[in-house]
């Protein structure tokens, strides 16, 4: 082992927040050490938001056609499957970080490739890919963005079945005749959405009572309608037994509590996540590995002074721009702790505390229709006890809705806090309304009052007029 490298920080983890943290403590002018056992670029960029998305667009591109006379018949064929996965795997950097690394260094910031390990406190040692070993020591700081990993349930049959999780489902280089997927969260609607219209006839599996359980109940209703419609098969109130498959390279055949069988030629688990943890040395001070990484709203870890969590593996929002957000609150308060600049800790919305992973949340699911939401929903805030009120709209009987396209259905809420008459929370479903989500989010992070917003004149003809509906149904009581 080789004599220890001292730096400012070490952020174990180079995935989108990794790299965020290490892009603004070099930009303060701490020196800084990032290490990666993967790719550079992180879940993101290979095998989640990136490559989803890119599966995604062609088939929110041709609905919308076909929503449209003049369109509509030029839009009927099936999508080009292979056009789609190589577009995708453009999106990916066909799994390579050349450009990421290229980046990384152009910050100042210095890469260690392999797996990274807490050896007590301010110490990090790297083995190597090469099995050489490296030990870093920090002055100030070490933050964990390690991220956090798919989990397959325990399941008899489940290790020998090849199911997919995410991550193959996001890379994988053929259109399964049939698809099953388990799971009725974000990774299970909008890869049903994706791989119905490739061709596969899928088949969705849902324990709960309906899709995307943390949205308003209505998104969920919308998106399981129109999977229907393009021909998947989503059934709720189900659980899977077990899962077989004799022959590697034959069918799977899923068992349904009750004994029914479904048979499928492929499997998707999307049924939850863990923390990456559990060989990062977490026990060398006095954390129990595996576990999820209990932060301040300076996502330092409670109880210490030098290690912070930040990203998915605080458990705070598991969301890109959420991690991404995260490490620049935790880059600003590492960086005025190790220049002894006092914190704004008193400031709700200030520099160094991510409030916006409590409030304001924004989300959206890229499936047909869209869904998008930001703050609390109806549940949440009556729950966390304010007293408020829902008002609802029909997306589809504002005019900008029905000009982009034929028979759209859609639907609109605002969550109000009566006492204070300021937004708590905003909800779509409809075609195209992910680009109305950051109008909301301004809203709710604002505190804008309701007085103000009515100020706020949306463009006519556009879906954004629904916020001069939603201002109305609210005055008229």
């Amino acid at each position: 082992m080789t004599e220890a490298v001292e730096f400012d920080v070490v952020v174990l983890g180079a995935g989108p927040t990794g790299e965020n943290v290490a892009d603004r403590l070099r930009a303060a002018g701490l020196s800084t050490a990032v290490v990666e056992s993967e790719l550079v670029g992180g879940e993101c960029s290979y095998w989640a938001c990136m490559p989803s998305k890119a599966l995604l667009r062609p088939v929110l591109a041709q609905a919308d056609a076909r929503r449209l006379p003049g369109l509509s018949r030029s839009a009927e064929g099936p999508l080009d499957a292979g056009a789609v996965l190589a577009r995708r795997d453009s999106f990916a950097s066909h799994w390579k970080d050349d450009g990421q690394v290229s980046w990384l260094d152009s910050t100042g910031a210095r890469l260690y490739r392999g797996r990274g390990r807490l050896d007590g406190p301010r110490r990090v040692v790297v083995d190597g890919p090469e099995g050489e070993h490296q030990v870093l020591t920090a002055r100030h700081a070490v933050a964990v963005c390690t991220g956090s990993r798919a989990v397959l349930p325990d399941l008899p049959g489940i290790r020998g079945a090849k199911a997919w999780t995410s991550r193959e489902a996001t890379s994988a280089h053929a259109v399964p005749g049939r698809l099953a997927i388990v799971g009725g969260g974000v990774v299970g609607v909008e890869m049903a959405t994706a791989w119905q219209a490739l061709g596969s006839r899928v088949t969705l599996l849902v324990r709960g009572d309906g899709l995307l359980p943390r949205m308003e109940p209505f998104v969920g209703e919308h998106i399981a309608a129109a999977l229907t419609e393009a021909g998947a098969q989503v059934r709720t109130g189900v659980s899977v037994a077990s899962v077989e498959r004799p022959d590697a390279s034959g069918p799977v055949t899923l068992v349904l509590d009750g004994g029914e069988r479904i048979e499928a030629d492929e499997v998707l688990f999307a049924t939850g996540r863990a923390p990456r943890t559990d060989d990062l040395g977490l026990d060398t001070v006095g954390l129990a590995p595996g576990s999820w990484l209990t932060v301040d709203d300076s996502c330092r870890v409670e109880g210490s002074t030098w290690l912070y969590g930040v990203g998915d593996v605080n458990h705070r929002a598991l969301l890109t721009h959420q991690g991404k957000y995260q490490a620049r609150i935790a880059a600003a308060a590492i960086a005025a702790r190790a220049q002894k600049v006092p914190l704004l800790e008193t400031d709700r919305w200030g520099a160094h505390a991510a409030t916006a992973d409590l409030a304001a949340v924004p989300q959206v699911v890229f499936t047909d229709p869209e869904a998008a939401s930001v703050g609390l929903s109806l549940t949440e805030a009556e729950s966390a006890g304010h007293r408020v009120r829902a008002v609802d709209h029909d997306l589809a009987a504002v005019a900008g809705a029905s000009l982009y396209g034929d028979d759209y259905k859609g639907r609109a809420r605002m969550i109000v806090d009566l006492d204070r008459e300021i937004l708590l929370g905003v909800t779509f479903v409809g075609p195209g309304v992910g680009e109305l989500l950051h109008s909301a989010t301004i809203a709710v992070v604002g505190e804008i009052p309701i007085e103000r917003l009515w100020h706020a004149v949306p463009a006519y003809p556009t879906i954004s007029e629904v916020w001069l509906r939603l201002l109305e149904a609210y005055r008229q009581g």
